[in-house]
């Protein structure tokens, strides 16, 4: 039987994210990051020393995805890999200094993009939409290839 996919929230869910990596390739072009990118160097930026396995589940992804998003900010000078005293097979996170200039650099041009994505709201919805929207995240956070940790 015909299914009008317009009454689909995964259709939505799917365009929004089409759109809000879309908004943030615009906001943030000068800079060449990823929204993906972005997320690893904030949470490196917000807890220096953090592992790439924490890191992984922290932003929901797995870690063989983590692995190359880290190869490719190292391989840009962003963050730096150190061994963990306690176990030489963990790597740590850090930021250097060009990774911290980056985010820096980064960050007003991430917030215009979130701006921008919630701007069709009424001002007096968005907060109510964040809240819905981390309900439904948190909520089906199990059925996801990488659940979040965080």
């Amino acid at each position: 039987p015909p299914v009008d996919i317009d009454v689909l929230p995964g259709h939505h869910i799917r365009r929004l994210q089409q759109i809000a990596v879309a908004i943030f390739l615009q906001e943030t072009e000068a800079h060449g990051i990823t929204p993906v990118q972005y997320a690893a160097l904030q949470t490196v930026a917000n807890a220096p020393g953090i592992d790439q396995r924490t890191l992984a589940g922290s932003i929901g992804l797995d870690t063989s995805t983590i692995a190359g998003v880290v190869d490719r900010l190292e391989a840009r000078g962003l963050l730096v890999r150190g061994t963990s005293p306690n176990d030489r097979r963990v790597r740590l996170l850090t930021l250097t200094d060009t990774g911290q200039a980056l985010l820096a650099a980064v960050v007003p041009h991430m917030q215009r993009a979130q701006q921008r994505i919630l701007a069709p709201l009424p001002r007096a919805e968005r907060a109510e939409f964040m809240r819905m929207l981390r309900v439904l995240v948190e909520g089906n956070n199990e059925s996801s290839r990488a659940p979040s940790e965080g």
